[in-house]
């Protein structure tokens, strides 16, 4: 690992730590249920057979995790809000008490409304197939914009809505669990529009600072033979152009649009393009693309169908994390330059919304290499002309990771699960340390 600092920063630049609820709060008789409840209960879903049901008590415990992120002298504080909890009688006292005590801590709160757990009841309606599904979530951001608008500026509508419509409704990996492979476009669809709907009933509201957390790395073709480039720009296209280009430039990449469910999809379009202060990246890896070699391939977790016009292969030569991911900083350089010379001046400053590793033990070395590098990669953007605004580190805590279970350990903090104990690692203070350098 470098040992010299890291460089500074433009002042004013936003320092922070992500969760999302489903994955920290428990509670989960406190609240009505949501698709991951469901899918959770299913046989096999999820890998160690747990449930979030507890995950780490947050919604008992916030105020010694509000004590950490003071500690850990964050700016800001990066949560989900649980729409089920939010549709539960007194569900929006917790945010307003966990607001209050972020904010006499001295940490800004920055929601996101939907991260992935969406109430079974709309589920059952419809879900993101459902059209109603976007209106509904717009009266839910009104909602909780009203009660706690006077304490926050900075609100981010969906959480990876790539990733909720490719794992959990084309591969089936992830709650609902479906399995409609390019069937589910029309979630894609629901979900932009759903932000779109929301940004205008936020900035109904009086919020003007708001964002978007898309997913985004760069596509590296496995070679520069025909077959294995038309692959790489087919999983460019459904990964990050497919979200992006809504949402920065008011249409679909060439041919999606017509598959895209709806009388006016150009008035929707207006919708979903709805000018935003900032866009939020999550960045973790490139990925390396081949055409597709006609069998099934697991990945990352993931398996990737055969039928599928493309083949994920491995990136050889550098380190992977625990889950298998490769340790890539120099993507993230590249992802924000490339998007930067994309999409010019529609590109708004940009947010990295998350960033982060899963790794074992309280001694995480590995952690610390991992996010000095990609540190170094952003401040390389900026250099470059990004107009970069801030960085939050996955995750504050260990937690539910989704179909992994608990198997897998995003935290600057040790959760010790029989006992919810909360122990700092030795990336939480390294990350302490450059704050303060920083400052």
């Amino acid at each position: 690992m470098a040992t010299n600092p890291i460089p500074q920063f433009p002042a004013g630049f936003l320092w922070g730590v992500s969760t999302s609820a489903h994955q920290i709060e428990g509670a989960a008789d406190e609240r009505e249920p949501s698709v991951w409840d469901a899918f959770s209960a299913g046989t096999g879903h999820i890998k160690d057979g747990s449930t979030a049901a507890v995950a780490c008590d947050h919604f008992h415990r916030y105020p010694e995790d509000v004590a950490l992120l003071r500690d850990l002298g964050v700016g800001a504080y990066r949560f989900s809000v649980s729409w089920p909890r939010v549709n539960s009688p007194g569900g929006l006292d917790f945010y307003d008490r966990l607001v209050d005590e972020l904010v006499a801590a001295g940490v800004q709160p920055v929601p996101t409304l939907f991260h992935w757990d969406l109430p079974s009841s709309l589920e059952e309606a419809g879900g993101w197939l459902s059209r109603d599904t976007a209106e509904r979530f717009a009266e839910y951001a009104a909602t909780v914009a009203a009660r706690l608008g006077d304490r926050i500026a900075k609100w981010i509508t969906l959480n990876e809505p790539a990733e909720h419509t490719l794992l959990g409704h084309a591969l089936g990996t992830h709650a609902p669990g479906k399995q409609l492979m390019f069937d589910a476009l029309p979630v894609a669809h629901h979900q932009l529009l759903g932000h779109g709907l929301a940004v205008r009933a936020l900035r109904a509201a009086g919020i003007t600072d708001i964002g978007i957390a898309n997913s985004h790395g760069p596509t590296w073709p496995a070679s520069q033979e025909q077959p294995d480039l038309e692959a790489a720009g087919f999983y460019d296209l459904l990964l990050n152009r497919l979200f992006a280009e809504p949402v920065l430039l008011g249409a679909y990449p060439e041919g999606i649009g017509e598959l895209m469910p709806g009388q006016d999809i150009e008035s929707d379009l207006k919708i979903i393009s709805e000018p935003l202060d900032w866009y939020g990246i999550n960045y973790y890896a490139p990925t390396r693309v081949g055409a597709p070699e006609g069998e099934d391939i697991e990945f990352g977790g993931v398996t990737i169908p055969a039928e599928l016009p493309f083949t994920v292969k491995e990136i050889e030569g550098v380190p992977t994390t625990d889950f298998g991911w490769p340790v890539v900083p120099e993507g993230l350089t590249e992802l924000l330059t490339g998007f930067r010379e994309r999409y010019g001046d529609r590109l708004p400053p940009v947010v990295i919304t998350e960033n982060g590793c899963a790794y074992e033990g309280v001694d995480d070395q590995e952690r610390i290499a991992y996010l000095d590098g990609h540190i170094r990669a952003l401040h390389r953007a900026s250099e470059a002309g990004v107009d970069i605004r801030g960085y939050f580190v996955w995750s504050l805590l260990d937690n539910f990771e989704w179909a992994e279970g608990y198997a897998r350990r995003f935290g600057l903090v040790h959760v010790d699960y029989s006992t919810l104990a909360r122990t700092p690692k030795a990336s939480y203070r390294w990350f302490q340390e450059l704050l303060r350098a920083q400052r």
